[in-house]
C-alpha cells in the first residue's frame, strides 16, 4: 500500500495555509514538506503534530492507496 497527502494539500488551500505556514506551526524541517510532496511514509510523531496544528483527523489528511508509486 501507497500513502497520499493530497488531501492534506487540498486543506491547506482550503485555509490559505502555505507550506511555511504549517512548517512553522506545526515546528519542522522542510524535509517534511519535501516527503509529504513525495507521498512518503512519515512517522506517527509528525502526523499527529500536523493534526493537532490543522485541529483535524488523520483521515483529513491522508489516504492509503492500493499501488505503489
Amino acid at each position: 500500500m501507497a500513502v497520499s497527502y493530497k488531501k492534506l494539500f487540498h486543506l491547506m488551500i482550503d485555509r490559505g495555509m502555505t507550506n511555511a505556514d504549517l512548517m512553522e506551526q506545526a515546528g519542522f524541517s522542510a524535509n517534511i514538506i519535501t516527503r509529504l510532496k513525495r507521498d512518503n511514509y512519515l512517522s506517527l510523531n509528525t502526523i499527529e503534530k500536523i493534526c493537532k496544528t490543522l485541529d483535524c483527523g488523520v483521515d483529513d489528511i491522508l489516504e492509503f492507496t492500493d499501488e505503489e508509486k
